[in-house]
């Protein structure tokens, strides 16, 4: 499909306007969550740049059993509806269990599914089934051309409302790159949309937690682009040094908008 559009209009194509995807990694206390939904969605509005809120009402894929998880679906689905009526924004959310999807896409206007879950076929169709935009993460172990098969599954249960998602391949040990000739082997499947903070995670490079390259967002943000995509995904946190979860992969939240207005040149230029 060469476009998705979201119940509000809001619309993905790789030869559109560049949208985001912004957000926290996880839900970790409400003042956090409002002011970053109210300061990325008070941006984009200004620069007339379509947006989405992501953040996490669980993370299940953690390096320690210690590591910080979230509120849970109950608790986080709650302030996310809330975020949604304050800010009258779309709302992105993740699922790890086909039981959270349903209750996940009353709220949520794009289910996302985790990469190391993406060839989970019980989860995909779950999540399709629900009728809400995915968002398929590529995960860090396949090939751009294997995006077909979860491509297929989707349509299959009857939802071809897809985005494409790339968040790097795992290279070596505790490290992650990026093939943009990669992403544009996925673009004629399907509107793709580039998770920048994810591809600078180091997994497990400090033992029990990820490390990141939070410093090289923006150079990695402006080369994938400059390929022409239809979104970008990016996570950002006001003090990423005390974030509960991928602290070092985040953009300091004041970065956002002198990030985002390059991001926006590049996007012009790629699509002139």
């Amino acid at each position: 499909m060469d476009s998705v559009t979201l119940n509000n209009g809001l619309a993905f194509a790789n030869d559109r306007p560049l949208a985001v995807i912004g957000g926290m990694n996880v839900i970790e206390d409400r003042d956090t969550l409002f002011e970053v939904a109210g300061t990325l969605a008070e941006v984009c509005a200004r620069l007339s740049v379509p947006f989405v809120f992501k953040a996490s009402f669980d993370k299940a894929n953690r390096s320690s059993i210690g590591s910080y998880r979230g509120p849970g679906l109950r608790a986080g689905l709650a302030l996310l509806g809330e975020i949604r009526d304050r800010f009258g924004i779309p709302i992105l959310t993740d699922v790890h269990e086909p039981g959270q999807a349903e209750a996940a896409a009353e709220i949520a206007d794009i289910l996302q599914v985790p990469a190391f879950l993406a060839r989970q076929t019980d989860l995909v169709i779950a999540a399709a089934r629900t009728g809400a935009v995915l968002n398929i993460k590529k995960p860090q172990f396949l090939a751009p051309a294997e995006m077909t098969n979860i491509l297929r599954k989707c349509h299959e249960a009857g939802n071809d409302r897809v985005l494409l998602c790339e968040r790097g391949t795992s290279f070596g040990y505790n490290n992650l790159v990026v093939d943009m000739l990669g992403i544009d082997l996925m673009k004629p499947m399907a509107p793709v949309v580039f998770d920048v903070t994810h591809a600078l995670q180091k997994p497990g490079g400090l033992s029990d937690r990820a490390d990141g390259r939070g410093d090289q967002a923006a150079a990695l943000a402006r080369a994938g682009v400059a390929v022409g995509i239809a979104g970008v995904f990016v996570e950002v946190h006001p003090d990423p040094a005390k974030a509960l979860c991928d602290g070092p992969c985040a953009l300091p939240l004041a970065e956002f908008e002198p990030l985002l207005q390059q991001l926006r040149a590049v996007d012009a230029a790629a699509k002139g």
